[in-house]
């Protein structure tokens, strides 16, 4: 039977200045562990440290830029209408360096927590 989402829970966000993350599906708001799906909105400036989680996120831009850094040295800036996937494992770091922020949504597969992303020491 369809199970309606009403609302999304909001979960609190690294980085500064703060972004908004409201999470439709996944640990927090449905008790889901097999992934997450989750609407960030990152102001302009918003950056996070790097990390290494163990789940493979897949993100798709609404509106703006998000600028997506790896371990290879070449950032990718995934606009409006692009998405990006980056494998469990694998460095990334997540920032909105251009005017206007960025609305994404994401998709983490299994579901994201707190346990698993493994962020860079500050």
């Amino acid at each position: 039977m369809p199970r309606l989402i009403a609302t999304p829970s909001l979960v609190e966000a690294a980085g500064t200045p703060p972004k908004r993350i409201e999470e439709f599906v996944g640990r927090v708001n449905s008790g889901t562990d097999a992934l997450s799906i989750a609407r960030m909105t990152s102001p302009f400036g918003w950056s996070e440290p790097g990390q290494r989680p163990d789940f493979d996120e897949y993100t798709v831009v609404l509106t703006g830029i998000l600028r997506v850094e790896t371990a290879d040295g070449d950032p990718l800036d995934v606009a409006a209408g692009q998405a990006v996937h980056v494998a469990a494992g694998e460095w990334v770091r997540y920032s909105t360096p251009h005017d206007g922020g960025a609305t994404y949504i994401a998709v983490c597969t299994p579901a994201f927590s707190p346990d698993t992303v493994h962020r860079d020491a500050a």
